[in-house]
């Protein structure tokens, strides 16, 4: 599915399995777990396989339903 040169330095994107992916859906984000990602051995940019973002959006719009959810807390940054 990978192993093509990076578009943004020339290394070579390689495939990664990784334990947990955030990725951005219309606002908000969806976790996958265990799932393969490209990743270009140079500079690190991230690739995604097009199935990989379908789920991300079937998940989004709430037409698959998920093994769990996670509650994850958010605040503004203020210097001390």
């Amino acid at each position: 599915m990978y192993d093509f040169t990076c578009e943004h330095c020339d290394g070579t994107v390689r495939e990664r399995q990784v334990d947990r992916e955030a990725l951005r859906y219309k606002g908000t984000f969806v976790i996958l777990e265990q799932v393969p990602v490209g990743v270009c051995d140079k500079c690190g940019a991230r690739y995604f396989d097009a199935s990989i973002l379908r789920r991300v959006a079937e998940i989004g719009r709430g037409a698959t339903p998920t093994q769990r959810t996670m509650e994850i807390p958010v605040d503004r940054y203020a210097p001390a």
